[in-house]
């Protein structure tokens, strides 16, 4: 008896998978299931990079110091930009280069004579791109400026006049300077002569690292 159900079974069973078979072939259900394929996603059209727009050269101050002086070129040691990618492209000055600036500084310091004090001050690219932040000598800060944070006047040497954010706990130039530093196209290397003749003034000599007057460094 239970042979005879096993068989009985298996052949409804395998009638079933004919019908069934049969079935599918008519609604052409397994030709469709074999054959659908998934949609590809369509592709993202990404907007091509606009070319990165190069940096016009601000028109060249000349202060009455060298105006008799044949033009400098500032190319070499160039660095204005500010973005942080462009800083890494940047040129900046030599080791002879910069020493040959703070030399020319120095000997124009001594020249000014001790009726005011003043210091020498030469530039790096954190002075002239980025955050622009000026920090100053500390003892000279404690000898000569306020205690408190105050607006000291920056002079050039043609009368212009900058006003810039003195932060006496830090001993630096924050606000202002940046503008200080880009309309006098300052740049890596350059020497600075600050003279303080007053107590919230400066008069700022620039000796400019690629300026060599005469063609001779050690005028």
């Amino acid at each position: 008896m239970v042979e005879s159900a096993t068989s009985n079974y298996e052949k409804l069973r395998r009638q079933r998978l004919k019908e069934n078979k049969k079935r599918m072939e008519e609604l052409n259900l397994s030709k469709s299931l074999y054959a659908a394929t998934p949609k590809p996603s369509p592709a993202k059209h990404r907007k091509p990079k606009s070319a990165r727009k190069e940096v016009d050269l601000f028109a060249v101050r000349r202060s009455r110091r060298t105006a008799g002086k044949p033009r400098p070129d500032y190319k070499e040691g160039m660095c204005l930009m500010l973005s942080r990618g462009d800083l890494l492209n940047c040129v900046y000055a030599s080791h002879e280069s910069r020493l040959s600036a703070v030399k020319r500084a120095e000997q124009l310091e001594s020249e000014l004579g001790f009726e005011y004090p003043c210091f020498v001050k030469p530039m790096s690219r954190s002075h002239v791109t980025g955050r622009f932040w000026l920090g100053l000598p500390q003892r000279f800060c404690k000898a000569h400026l306020p205690k408190e944070d105050e607006m000291i006047t920056l002079e050039d040497e043609d009368g212009n006049e900058s006003p810039s954010n003195y932060l006496a706990n830090r001993t630096g130039l924050s606000g202002g300077w940046r503008g200080f530093a880009l309309d006098h196209e300052l740049v890596d290397g350059d020497a600075l002569v600050f003279q303080l003749i007053r107590p919230t003034k400066f008069m700022v000599y620039i000796v400019r690292v690629n300026e060599h007057e005469n063609g001779d460094e050690s005028n």
